[in-house]
């Protein structure tokens, strides 16, 4: 099955997450996380070893819950393109 051109996007902005070695603020890794978990239908709870932190990412997905996937990857894909620039 051929990707769309929003699945491929998507996965071009994944890796530019991946590749990225400057700190990110926590509240943008926290919509990062959740968009990625709705697009992917990711439905396994936070995994953290520290309940404060799987507090912070149940709420970040509890945010996108009425989202659909594609909303998801279009929104993921708008946030990695403001704060992390294309090598």
């Amino acid at each position: 099955m051929k990707k769309s051109k929003l699945d491929i996007a998507f996965d071009e902005a994944v890796a530019r997450v991946n590749n990225y070695l400057e700190p990110l603020q926590a509240d943008l890794l926290l919509k990062l996380y959740a968009y990625y978990k709705k697009a992917t239908q990711n439905n396994e709870n936070p995994g953290s070893r520290k309940p404060l932190i799987n507090a912070f990412k149940a709420n970040a997905l509890f945010q996108v819950r009425n989202i659909s996937e594609e909303e998801a990857k279009r929104e993921y894909i708008k946030l990695v393109d403001q704060h992390i620039p294309k090598s």
